[in-house]
């Protein structure tokens, strides 16, 4: 596989957790084992799954997320005076008994003048890098979490009489957030970025103006706070973001990505896209075709959602169909979301590591077959 970005095999970033993890983090949170005890057992998984990645062919890595609880909180709650809330946008999708499951994702609250006062997953990097001997890459939530499921309700309007204060200060603890990752040698850098996918959703974005929001006003707002959070990245820094549809078998959010193509691939100054493309719920490669030279669109054609494994010839099919929108050299191959976006919920799925395996094998031979060593 390349050696040098952009990769051909990639994945979105979280892995399953091991069972031992499960457990440790349990007994952590009961007072049962100490921090330098869990953590070395974090250290320890950390480790193993860096080997499978690397066994599998994968030139760059990631820790699976293993020290987190969860994919975007264990983030955005270190900023200073951000909080959970409830969210004001609901989801949800048939599955596959016919049934409507309808949940409310995540949502903050900013309670007072938003800044990041200590580094936030730093030290996360530095752990992984330390033991890889391929290109490590660190994964973090989008700055538009902290802003769409509460809306302007959940931004305190004392401390922010003008909301573009607070989109500043977000930016800027992004910024400093970024710096000092750059310092520790990160190189590749995934911002996961759900909201896009939600404006995609014509019941998600009916519930936004019900909010007093504009939706195609914070397509331009939200890739406008993208660019201001990264924009003192270095150029030794590669910045992808993932449009994330969810991994619940139940699915998320439904809706081609056409309502926001043009303005995510034009106006957010990314080199990469990882676009979730594993089911008819994300439509038609169509909105490929608004992607400008140079940029790389990642096609999550293999599902984390369930265990059963995909076909080569299927995927090389969406590939060449993908690639009457783009050239193939701007496209690559990924796991249409990460195995485990919270402590457990892989195991939930009934996906287990021997499927992991599998699937993240397939990615790599299907890359290798189609875009050459």
């Amino acid at each position: 596989m390349s050696l040098h970005p952009p990769f051909r095999a990639d994945q979105v970033g979280s892995l399953i957790r091991p069972d031992a993890l499960m457990a440790a983090r349990e007994q952590h949170q009961q007072g049962k084992l100490s921090d330098d005890g869990l953590r070395e057992i974090e250290d320890r998984e950390i480790r193993r799954a860096v080997k499978m990645q690397e066994d599998a062919g994968f030139k760059i890595v990631t820790d699976g997320e293993f020290r987190r609880d969860n994919w975007n909180r264990d983030f955005l709650l270190k900023f200073a005076n951000v909080e959970l809330t409830e969210s004001k946008i609901k989801v949800g999708a048939a599955d596959g008994s016919g049934q409507t499951s309808v949940r409310s994702p995540t949502a903050m609250a900013v309670t007072g003048k938003i800044s990041r006062p200590v580094p936030i997953f730093v030290d996360h990097f530095k752990f992984l890098k330390s033991i890889t001997k391929e290109t490590p890459k660190l994964t973090i939530p989008s700055p538009t979490i902290l802003h769409f499921r509460g809306g302007r309700d959940a931004i305190d309007s004392k401390t922010y009489p003008d909301i573009d204060d607070f989109y500043a200060d977000a930016a800027r603890g992004y910024n400093a957030e970024i710096a000092d990752l750059a310092a520790a040698g990160c190189t590749e850098l995934q911002v996961d970025d759900v909201n896009f996918a939600y404006l995609c959703d014509t019941r998600v974005y009916e519930q936004v103006r019900a909010m007093g929001e504009d939706p195609d006003a914070l397509t331009h707002r939200y890739a406008k706070l993208i660019n201001a959070a990264i924009a003192n990245h270095p150029a030794s820094m590669r910045v992808g973001l993932h449009v994330c549809r969810g991994n619940s078998t139940s699915g998320s959010t439904e809706g081609s990505y056409e309502p926001v193509a043009e303005t995510v691939f034009n106006e957010i100054d990314v080199d990469t896209f990882y676009l979730e493309y594993d089911s008819p719920r994300a439509g038609g490669f169509e909105p490929l075709r608004f992607l400008p030279k140079g940029k790389v669109v990642v096609l999550g054609l293999v599902s984390t959602k369930t265990p059963v494994l995909e076909s080569k010839d299927d995927i090389k099919r969406r590939i060449d169909a993908a690639a009457k929108f783009v050239p193939l050299e701007q496209l690559a191959l990924s796991t249409q979301c990460g195995f485990s976006s919270g402590a457990g919920s892989a195991q939930k799925k009934g996906v287990t590591e021997a499927d992991e395996v599998a699937k993240l094998n397939l990615v790599v031979d299907v890359a290798r077959e189609v875009w050459g060593a």
